[in-house]
């Protein structure tokens, strides 16, 4: 359901509660989750304010969009009914096909991790018999098995960026979205010259219009994709490169422990800040902040505690 104040640049969409951990995930680098009580979360994107609100309207949160590009960025979200949100259309996979999918996007520590994968119907024996799907619906434990498996029978391509590389393009006016859109379209790039024939899917971060905006500069640009929601559980490609980037990110996420000789939390939630409060006691702000995703709220409450 979407709404548009003709009086303001605003507009407000309900979205249930599948919906919203989806925003939330989108919106990870710019979360503000304390400055109003009345809001789940609010976050600063591009030419937009979002806030999510509380649940009203039979169970469905309003989300309240603010800003030049406000009915646009509202109108990626609200074009559906919120009831009808779980209703995926029918999806056919072809073959051969390139996928792509990413990781670390939600995590204050780490890298982003992005892989596309290359699958034809030879490979579909090996991915059940991994048990392979969506990243998110297998334990890191399992991953981190089949991993090396995947790599060495899987062709793919995968590109890592670390958060002091990361800061820097953030602070070049990049956001996490236009990051992204390089990082895919340069692993499907390398693909797609490798196999040129294969159709080409990615999950859906981004509105396609969107997506290839963030591209606008790029000397090279990748077209033809098929964009999907959820397409990890629809095409195998996605599903293997999501599990490739994740086996990747944990390696990273590992190794990083090690330098440190701690056990590094993931996401960004409170456990993560009181982790790295006390990193940051040990170690200092400025090493605390070169392997952090310095942009996310995390380091603006860190930084407030110091400072009390």
């Amino acid at each position: 359901m979407l709404y548009h104040n003709p009086m303001a640049n605003s507009a407000t969409i309900l979205a249930n509660d599948a919906l919203i951990a989806k925003m939330a995930e989108f919106y990870a680098g710019s979360l503000d989750l304390d400055s109003n009580p009345n809001a789940l979360w609010i976050a600063k994107s591009e030419g937009v304010v979002v806030t999510a609100y509380s649940k009203v309207h039979n169970g469905f949160h309003k989300v309240l969009f603010q800003g030049e590009k406000a009915e646009y960025e509202a109108s990626i979200w609200g074009n559906k009914e919120p009831a009808k949100e779980k209703k995926e259309p029918t999806r056919v996979s072809k073959f051969p096909q390139i996928g792509s999918d990413e990781v670390g996007t939600g995590d204050f520590f780490g890298p982003i991790c992005v892989c596309a994968a290359y699958i034809d119907e030879a490979h579909l024996s090996l991915l059940k018999e991994l048990g392979v799907t969506d990243s998110k619906k297998m334990t890191d434990e399992h991953i981190l098995e089949i991993g090396p498996t995947l790599i060495r029978e899987i062709p793919y391509s995968q590109l890592s960026l670390g958060n002091e590389k990361y800061n820097e393009v953030v602070r070049k006016g990049l956001n996490m979205n236009s990051i992204k859109a390089r990082m895919h379209n340069q692993c499907l790039l390398n693909l797609k010259a490798k196999y040129p024939f294969a159709q080409v899917y990615q999950d859906q971060f981004a509105e396609p219009g969107l997506y290839y905006s963030y591209l606008k500069n790029e000397p090279e640009v990748l077209r033809g994709i098929i964009f999907s929601t959820k397409g990890e559980l629809a095409f195998p490609s996605v599903a293997s490169g999501s599990v490739i980037a994740r086996y990747s990110f944990l390696r990273k996420m590992k190794a990083l422990g090690e330098q440190f000789d701690c056990e590094i939390p993931f996401g960004a939630g409170e456990a993560v800040d009181e982790f790295a409060m006390g990193f940051a006691k040990k170690y200092g702000i400025e090493t605390l902040q070169s392997i952090t995703k310095s942009n996310f709220a995390n380091m603006k409450r860190i930084l407030a505690a110091q400072d009390s």
